[in-house]
């Protein structure tokens, strides 16, 4: 059995688990606002797709770490290691992205001029998947 490609599986998956999570629970608050308000439906879907960058990360570092191991220059049980810890800074970014994102969504339907000013808090979730996006990039 080779358990080389447990690391890469593990940030991919944990990138994209979180995703899901963050997304979807910014999707049903953005359902919930456009019954309630009847335009500007295309700025809560928006808001709700924010969180599935981190699954991009997760995918970046999946591709980067596979020609790592298979260049030999990467071990196994680093790539574990780095996928296990990177992967859960960036799946837990993505979800407390999504619950912002719910939040954002709400203040905006109720005062729409706030909303440019809420990706400010959205952005700054963002940055913590960044950094171990980068982090992980500079280990391996």
């Amino acid at each position: 059995m080779d358990f080389e490609m447990i690391g890469p599986a593990i940030v991919m998956g944990m990138g994209c688990i979180g995703s899901s999570i963050g997304c979807g629970m910014a999707g049903m608050a953005s359902h919930g606002v456009m019954t309630r308000v009847d335009e500007g439906h295309g700025k809560f879907i928006a808001i709700s797709a924010i969180p599935s960058s981190q699954s991009i990360y997760g995918f970046v570092l999946m591709i980067v770490m596979k020609s790592h191991l298979k260049a030999g220059t990467l071990s196994p049980v680093t790539a574990i290691g780095v996928g296990l810890f990177v992967g859960l800074a960036i799946m837990f970014s993505a979800i407390y992205q999504g619950k912002c994102a719910v939040t954002a969504i709400q203040a905006s339907a109720k005062q729409p001029a706030i909303y440019g000013k809420m990706f400010a808090s959205l952005g700054i979730i963002e940055s913590f998947a960044l950094f171990a996006f980068v982090f992980a990039l500079m280990l391996i």
